[in-house]
């Protein structure tokens, strides 16, 4: 497990195993939106572009992220836009996986996945005001049964965007469940990832992202009115 948490209004910062590199799951699925994004705004794109991104963000699509994959450029494309957006530990990886490209084998450090969402709310992000706005509006509109995660420590009013990731490890048969994103309310933001693999299912990894979330939350603000 692998676990950052910032809030952006105060700059405190929480983080267990920082060294960790775990897989991204789904989770690869905003910076690849993110990426196209680069390339051409969310005004100019087709309607079959906009479709498979609502599909890969608010579904988890798969078959939309492997169209969106080739439309970035695959791995190189991938890997460029993670360094426009100051990501360090984070790069494509070509090739196919089963039925799928390899963008959900990508390895990444919670604190790189910390510093994408960083560049969903920060005016000094390479990505424009309009389409950041566009991937937060679709990462707040995840369907039921996708939006565990980091929301289990929303409070009461809080607006929270998230991208989860689950994959079975061909190697293991154990699960690698994953969740970042973003809590916003009470004149804090607060960017999260949590990172994990091992687990025995995928209730088990949910289990343990949200318990892990809401514990370490706990040391940032109270739920509580006052």
């Amino acid at each position: 497990m692998t676990i950052s948490v910032h809030d952006l209004t105060t700059g405190r910062v929480y983080r267990y195993h920082r060294r960790g590199r775990l897989i991204t799951a789904s989770t690869a699925k905003v910076l690849i939106l993110m990426a196209l994004l680069l390339k051409t705004p969310w005004r100019e794109l087709d309607g079959d572009a906009r479709r498979d991104a609502s599909l890969m963000i608010r579904r988890s699509d798969n078959k939309a992220a492997d169209r969106l994959w080739l439309r970035i450029g695959g791995a190189p494309g991938f890997t460029k836009a993670a360094r426009r957006y100051g990501l360090r530990h984070t790069s494509g990886v070509a090739g196919h996986c089963l039925d799928l490209y390899c963008w959900g084998i990508t390895k990444t450090s919670a604190d790189d996945q910390v510093r994408l969402m960083k560049a969903l709310v920060s005016g000094k992000s390479p990505l424009r005001e309009a389409d950041r706005a566009r991937v937060l509006d679709l990462m707040a509109r995840v369907v039921d049964g996708q939006d565990w995660g980091i929301s289990a420590a929303a409070c009461e009013g809080d607006r929270v965007a998230l991208k989860n990731g689950w994959l079975r490890r061909v190697s293991t048969g154990r699960w690698a469940v994953v969740s970042a994103g973003l809590i916003r309310a009470r004149g804090h933001d607060y960017a999260i990832a949590v990172l994990t693999e091992g687990s025995v299912g995928v209730g088990q990894g949910v289990a343990t992202v949200e318990g892990v979330v809401t514990r370490v939350m706990r040391s940032f603000r109270s739920c509580r009115a006052g």
